[in-house]
């Protein structure tokens, strides 16, 4: 397993508020790190996997301005298909397996509430194996999964390798 100490950390803080800040202006920021140190510890954690680079739109601004979580309720052997088949609809942004009293956790993006409707009740649920949905509109959302940050906890005192 990776370890990754309050450095590391720090890192990853500023790339999550800008994606495409120099490693000089990250050195300038966390202190005490060379640029070189600054790129290295970044291709490492990219390597293993720990962070990813990469451009998130916001649907929002688009003109996607409401999001539903929809959850499917679907027969028990047709959940992989079902799962599957929802990654290939642009309009969901999420697709993940659910444990309880649903099978199938989406996402939807649209314009309207409409649209909403309309795809639920003429994609979703004409799709073969899914029993009942649930739809709840998202007004507002305050935190999203991207912007999960790494607890303090999983942090080690310095790291070893430099």
């Amino acid at each position: 397993m990776y370890k990754i100490d309050k450095t590391d950390r720090d890192i990853v803080n500023l790339l999550m508020a800008d994606g495409r800040m120099a490693a000089a202006e990250i050195a300038r920021r966390v202190g005490g790190i060379s640029e070189r140190a600054v790129r290295y510890r970044i291709d490492r954690m990219v390597e293993e996997g720990i962070i990813k680079i990469a451009a998130i739109p916001d649907p929002r601004v688009l003109g996607y301005t409401v999001i539903a979580d929809v959850w499917l309720e679907v027969d028990a052997d047709s959940i992989h298909a079902v799962a599957q088949k929802m990654t290939e609809y642009e309009c969901i942004s999420y697709v993940a397996y659910s444990i309880g009293e649903t099978d199938v956790s989406i996402q939807v993006v649209a314009r309207d509430n409409g649209e909403v409707y309309r795809f639920v009740t003429d994609v979703i649920g004409k799709t073969p194996g899914i029993r009942k949905t649930v739809t709840s509109i998202v007004p507002r959302v305050l935190k999203d999964v991207y912007q999960w940050r790494i607890p303090s906890s999983v942090c080690i005192e310095k790291n070893e390798d430099e």
